[in-house]
């Protein structure tokens, strides 16, 4: 689609070009200097198909120089076509086709995105043409189109960019609000993956305690405890968790000790492979020390990534703890 507007606006430039190079070639009368009419109009269009063409399928803006160039033509064809011509025919068809051809430069400028130099155009060619034809007759004689087609140019060109802007705004809208979906769908595949292998290990005891009618022997019921603990982990906490620290959670909760575990994002932007780390560094502290109570929290820190409080109870009769263990596991691996 790029392509084809560009290939369908250089094409109307050109023929616009060159209808009205045509025109000047095609005089009525013998311009009393006619070389240098033909100087003017060889001029203009080398210069207007440097505008047009040059760089032009590699990027939208026109190079400086092919820009100051375009200035300078525009400044030097007027002074060349009239010293062509004798001053009774200033006025004549053939004699003003410079008028609409710096309106096309002028254009051809502006879509280019030198907005600048094509108004600079467009002022030299309303200065030139009122001094050389009078401001009136310069007016009925195409200076009116030739400003309109800049002023329209101009116009479309701001409308056409803030599209393209809108655009890609839009598609990068698109493309987080697809990522977020696609986000939300592994989260939810990840979460029936836990809940359906938490349940397999719990499966047997609910199936035993459902037979039996809840009447379950001491063993029974420690695995009817963990069964249950390890759902809730398995729940609550599932970025923390590898075979290490469910079996190092499972033999803490067997000696009697209370676990719980929050994950609150902690790991969410870390890789894989620190995510690992942690996970082995976190089973080494639960089986490190032994406490009655553990709190295992995974919050949205810059810095520590897991922070572990092990709490003993206190020999008196408050119910405050003690804390036995406190470890923190910073988010990156430190520097060796």
């Amino acid at each position: 689609m790029n392509r084809t507007v560009r290939s369908v606006a250089t094409s109307l430039a050109v023929g616009f070009a060159m209808y009205f190079a045509a025109r000047g070639i095609w005089w009525i009368e013998q311009p009393t200097g006619p070389l240098f009419m033909v100087a003017a109009i060889a001029l203009y269009l080398v210069v207007v198909n440097i505008a047009i063409l040059w760089d032009s399928a590699i990027v939208v803006r026109m190079p400086m120089w092919a820009a100051v160039v375009a200035l300078a033509s525009g400044a030097i064809i007027p002074a060349l076509v009239t010293i062509s011509l004798d001053p009774l025919t200033l006025r004549a068809p053939f004699a003003t086709w410079y008028i609409g051809a710096l309106g096309v430069l002028a254009v051809v400028c502006i879509v280019r995105r030198r907005f600048v130099i094509g108004w600079a155009i467009i002022v030299i060619l309303i200065l030139e043409s009122s001094a050389y034809l009078g401001f009136a007759d310069a007016l009925s004689l195409g200076l009116v189109g030739s400003v309109m087609w800049a002023a329209v140019a101009h116009l479309l060109v701001m409308f056409w960019d803030r599209a393209v802007r809108d655009t890609e705004r839009l598609a990068g809208i698109q493309q987080a609000v697809s990522a977020w979906h696609a986000t939300q769908q592994v989260r939810q595949r990840e979460r029936r993956m836990r809940t359906q292998f938490a349940l397999a290990v719990a499966g047997p005891v609910l199936s035993r305690a459902v037979a039996t009618h809840g009447a379950l022997d001491a063993d029974e019921r420690l695995e009817a405890r963990l069964a249950e603990g390890r759902l809730r982990d398995e729940l609550r906490g599932a970025d923390l968790l590898n075979d290490a620290v469910r079996d190092a959670i499972a033999d803490a909760r067997r000696r009697g000790a209370v676990v719980t575990v929050f994950d609150e994002g902690g790991l969410s932007d870390v890789d894989d492979g620190r995510r690992e780390e942690i996970r082995d560094e976190l089973a080494a502290v639960l089986r490190g020390a032994e406490a009655e109570r553990w709190i295992i929290r995974a919050a949205s820190d810059p810095l520590t990534a897991v922070t572990v409080v092990g709490r003993a109870r206190s020999g008196g009769t408050s119910d405050d703890d003690a804390v036995d263990v406190w470890h923190e596991i910073p988010r990156h691996a430190p520097a060796v």
